[in-house]
């Protein structure tokens, strides 16, 4: 499997979610990104790791089911991060950004060693204004219908995928910018190599 360093960085959260399938969907979404880091937030009785379906829900993912993390609130969950970052769906919030917006800031964290946790709120509710409080930004995905908002498992597959599209993205500059460097270092120490060669003929000569 790819691994990037936002891989190793960023850590998903569900606070309070309801129901096993979301919770076994969204531990897919996240690996099939790359992702293995998951946690829950007084899940629901049902929304537990262990529970059928979440265990049916997350194909050729129970590695990040088993090894969630279960909280009793939000602020035991986030000791330890660096950054957090809110979903909401709530329209009219000032610097709340897209998720490709969101995405290279990530990047630019994580590469320079931050933790980050992303915080995704209960299937009906979402996170209230005081869990907001708590995260230093907040993204919202934009929506074309007048829908209230995405399923969870839904938000979460948006957001690891923008984050990992970002990520590959970046590293493929970074590679391209070495090669390049590397190329011109070859050609400053051929062209060095030739002019030593020509001071050595004009000396002999003379």
């Amino acid at each position: 499997m790819l691994e990037l360093p936002i891989h190793r960085s960023v850590r998903f959260l569900l606070l309070s979610p309801h129901y096993p399938e979301n919770v076994g969907a969204a531990c897919r979404a996240v690996k099939t990104m790359g992702f293995t880091r998951m946690g829950l937030v007084r899940p629901s009785r049902l929304a537990l790791p262990s529970h059928p379906m979440a265990q049916k829900m997350a194909v050729k993912s129970l590695d990040v089911l088993d090894s969630a993390e279960i909280y009793d609130n939000l602020d035991e969950a986030i000791v330890g991060a660096d950054i957090v970052v809110g979903s909401t769906a709530r329209r009219g919030i000032s610097g709340v950004f897209t998720p490709s917006r969101l995405a290279p800031r990530v990047v630019e964290w994580a590469t320079a060693g931050k933790k980050i946790v992303l915080v995704f709120g209960n299937e009906k509710s979402g996170l209230t204004s005081d869990e907001l409080a708590r995260c230093d930004f907040s993204f919202r995905i934009p929506m074309a219908d007048a829908q209230p908002s995405l399923n969870l498992a839904q938000a979460v597959q948006v957001m690891a995928y923008e984050l990992f599209a970002e990520a590959r993205d970046a590293r493929s500059a970074d590679q391209l910018r070495a090669a390049e460097l590397a190329e011109e270092r070859a050609r400053a120490a051929e062209i060095s190599s030739d002019s030593s060669d020509e001071a050595e003929t004009d000396g002999a000569a003379s």
